[in-house]
């Protein structure tokens, strides 16, 4: 599986309540085909590393649905998501989900992140945002429409990803379409930590 994942926060960190969205998009082989499907959700009063975390939670639950489990590369302009995961979740495990310098900021998030994607195999994937990577842009759009909505797709549904590349090919914007991911080279990253290793609280 692939998954790209992005996420928005209107007027993210002035004052007031700022609404947020966060978007992904699946994509996955069948009969020889790319088929991709899409999800996203939205908070009337978050941040951005608040639906960044919600992208992950989304979609790794979204997968996991009659209890599937998949080789994932999940691909993120988030660096938030990207070094959490691979980095900093195992420190805070070993220290009693603590920082040396005080309590974890949406640790809630975290935790639910971290039980979301142990039920797969990831390799997390960072990728400069707005820089014309197709999936991500797309992945863009969805979450800020779903933070000017405040809507939600519950759950995986038709991508409608082919239109809005025809329609942002037809308005010259650049669009660089990544390639499925080659299963010889996919690496999972280490196992994160879950309840089995008394880390989580409940």
């Amino acid at each position: 599986m692939a998954v790209y994942a992005d996420e928005s926060c209107l007027g993210n960190g002035k004052e007031g309540e700022n609404p947020g969205g966060a978007g992904v998009l699946v994509e996955f082989p069948h009969n020889d085909t790319l088929l991709r499907r899409a999800l996203w959700v939205s908070e009337p009063a978050t941040t951005n590393n608040r639906m960044a975390l919600r992208s992950v939670i989304e979609a790794c639950r979204a997968l996991s649905r009659k209890g599937n489990r998949f080789r994932v590369v999940f691909t993120t302009d988030s660096r938030y998501i990207v070094d959490g995961m691979t980095r900093w979740v195992h420190d805070w495990s070993r220290r009693g989900w603590k920082r040396k310098t005080g309590a974890i900021e949406n640790l809630d998030l975290w935790q639910d992140a971290v039980r979301a994607a142990s039920g797969h195999d990831v390799e997390w994937r960072w990728v400069r945002g707005h820089a014309g990577h197709a999936q991500n842009e797309f992945a863009n759009d969805l979450a800020v429409r779903a933070a000017t909505e405040l809507s939600a797709s519950d759950g995986l549904v038709d991508a409608g990803f082919d239109a809005w590349l025809a329609a942002r090919t037809a308005a010259r914007k650049a669009s660089r379409l990544e390639p499925f991911p080659e299963a010889d080279a996919f690496r999972s990253s280490r196992a994160l930590p879950g309840p089995g290793h008394d880390v989580l609280t409940p």
